[in-house]
Parts: C-alpha cells; sequence; structure tokens
C-alpha cells in the first residue's frame, strides 16, 4: 500500500535532517564536551546550522572551561562564513583573536578575518560595473588584515594562501586607484591625478598598472610645474623597469625637464 502524502513528506523530511533530532523534534545531546563539540561539527559539514548552532553554544554554556569550548566558538565564526554572513563572520573571528590570543588555532582566525572582508566585498558581475569602481572600504580591511597575518605568523600553514589573498586584495586597490587616477587625467585636474598615481606606485608597488602611472604621474605633475616630482617618478621607472618598451619615452622625457 502507498503511504499517505503527508506521511511519506514526513519520511522525506526527516531523511534529510539531522540524525540527531528525535521525532519529536529534540536535539540529541551528548554526554561530554568532546561528544557535543563533534556532532557540531558533523551538523556543521552537512549545513544542517541550527542544530550546529545549538550543540556549539550547548558547549559554550554546559562546559566553559574544557578545551573545546574555545574551539567552539571558533566553529560558530565558521558557521557565520559558511552562511555567507561575511561581517559577521570577520566579527566573530576577530573576537576569537582578542579572546584566545595564545590558542593554537589563533592563526586560522586572525587569516579568516582577512578572508571574510575580502569575501564581503563587492565582486564582479554581468550587467553592473567593475569591482574596482565600486567602494573599495571592505578591500581595505582584508588587505590590513592580511597583511598583518602575514607579517605575524609567517611560518603558519595558512601563509601562503594569505599571501596569495593579499596580493588579490592589494591589486583590487591598485586598479581602483587606477582607474580614479584616470578619471582625473582624462579631464585635465592634475592635483588629482597625481595624488592618486602616487597613491599607487607607493602603496601597491610592483601592479600591473605602476609603470604606465608612473609616466602619467610625470606627465600630471609637470602640468602643475612640479618638475623635481616629475623626475623622481621618471627615475623611479627607468631604474625600477630597465626592460619596459616605454623606458625610451621616459628617458626622453625626463632630458626635456629643464
Amino acid at each position: 500500500m502507498r503511504l499517505p502524502a503527508a506521511l511519506a513528506l514526513c519520511v522525506l523530511l526527516a531523511a534529510c535532517g539531522s540524525k540527531r533530532v528525535s521525532f519529536s523534534g529534540q536535539l540529541k545531546y551528548g554526554a561530554t564536551a568532546e561528544a557535543n563539540y563533534e556532532a557540531g561539527v558533523d551538523e556543521l559539514k552537512h549545513d544542517n546550522f541550527a542544530e550546529a548552532v545549538k550543540f556549539f553554544e550547548y558547549v559554550r554554556t554546559k562546559y566553559p572551561f574544557s578545551k573545546y569550548a574555545p574551539l567552539s566558538e571558533l566553529r560558530l565564526a565558521d558557521l557565520k562564513f559558511d552562511q555567507e554572513r561575511y561581517t559577521e563572520a570577520a566579527d566573530a573571528y576577530q573576537q576569537f583573536v582578542t579572546m584566545h590570543p595564545t590558542h593554537e588555532e589563533v592563526d586560522y582566525a586572525e587569516f579568516r578575518v582577512g578572508v571574510s572582508y575580502l569575501r564581503d566585498a563587492p565582486g564582479n558581475f554581468v550587467l553592473f560595473p567593475p569591482a574596482y569602481e565600486k567602494d573599495q572600504r571592505q578591500v581595505e580591511k582584508a588587505a590590513r588584515a592580511l597583511r598583518d597575518f602575514v607579517q605575524a605568523k609567517p611560518e603558519s600553514k595558512h601563509a601562503a594562501e594569505g599571501k596569495k589573498l593579499l596580493a588579490e586584495a592589494e591589486g583590487r586597490l591598485a586598479s581602483h586607484e587606477w582607474y580614479v587616477g584616470e578619471y582625473y587625467f582624462k579631464r585635465g585636474h592634475w592635483a588629482g591625478a597625481a595624488g592618486r598615481y602616487e597613491a599607487l606606485v607607493s602603496k601597491y608597488p610592483g601592479s600591473r598598472h605602476e609603470v604606465e602611472a608612473l609616466m602619467k604621474l610625470a606627465r600630471s605633475y609637470l602640468e602643475i610645474d612640479e618638475k623635481h616630482r616629475a623626475r623622481t617618478a621618471l627615475q623611479k621607472l627607468i631604474v625600477k623597469h630597465p626592460q619596459d618598451p616605454r623606458r625610451p619615452e621616459a628617458e626622453k622625457l625626463l632630458a626635456s625637464i629643464r
């Protein structure tokens, strides 16, 4: 015989949900801090967020002095991250760092602060302005957090990924400075353009915009009669990028400055 539709639906939902929830809807807690922590980790792995939160909160309140209490705090931050609540995740990871500065997983928390901010930053989407045209505050926070992390924890197993993401964040910030510098340059706002190109080459050395930024920085300074600064920009281009095809143009412009 067929099961009634309602009963079949209940069976299906039960199969898709947590195995630690009774038919009455009650969560089955374990007898130890470790058991409940591991249960929370398993629920998190299966995206059963509501159940995972309950297990981790249970460990924090029931076993506050066990080693699993701070681990539960960290997993709650992971949960926020997995739910794409990146600002909340960054705050939770930072709170962990503040409250547990000597914990064995503090480097992971520091790393994830930066990752959370970077994930929270505007991205590139079809039919929308590119990311470098948008608000960069979250990218700036990400770069700051990741820079602090790789400098303070160079031996961390997360350091290589941290450096990679830091380069990504700084590349995005450099592109933003380039975008704004170009806006001013094309409209003849030379002081504004110079300020942006100067920020680009000083804050983000080695970016893909560096050579062209140095050229336009020099031209912007010449427009406002800052010849010494123009020479400095051209000299930096020539010394730092001797093989660049724009070097002859830079040398010619440098020789013309009197």
